[in-house]
């Protein structure tokens, strides 16, 4: 099987179409209401992580909520307070560390469900380190350029 090439423009809208197919069918499943999604993500890196606006039902033209998809769990949460894609990332980076510090306590979290109802310790590991990744992209100043300011 040949290896993609990640810097393909070609590839890089396919896989961004796939991440946005994944972020619609998501918010179906979870029964969020919503106005649009971004035809292209507020900000990625091809092939691991995109952040998505989702378009507020209630507010129309106002970014409503935040997704994200890639090599990592399909999320979105509440853009109420949450104005740029780098302070999503940050919040899901907060998010599933707490939700990992919970799965690897054997307690369920109080306010989310990830994953399996039952502890899971092999998935808070992961998601711990999805988080510490997230973090990391998300700090890093060359990650974010001018248009991000």
């Amino acid at each position: 099987m040949d290896e993609l090439d990640w810097d393909d423009p070609t590839v890089e809208e396919d896989w961004c179409g796939d991440r946005r197919r994944a972020v619609t069918e998501y918010l179906a499943r979870e029964g969020v209401e919503y106005g649009e999604v971004g035809l292209w993500p507020a900000w990625h890196v091809v092939p691991y992580v995109s952040i998505w606006a989702i378009e507020s039902l209630r507010v129309p033209g106002y970014v409503g909520w935040w997704a994200i998809s890639g090599d990592l769990p399909t999320d979105y949460l509440s853009a109420a307070t949450i104005k740029h894609p780098r302070e999503a990332m940050l919040a899901f980076a907060d998010t599933w560390k707490d939700v990992a510090e919970s799965m690897s306590k054997g307690v369920p979290h109080p306010h989310i469900r990830l994953g399996p109802a039952e502890p899971d310790p092999e998935l808070a590991s992961l998601l711990e380190r999805r988080s510490n990744a997230l973090r990391l992209l998300a700090e890093d100043d060359s990650q974010w350029g001018a248009e991000y300011d």
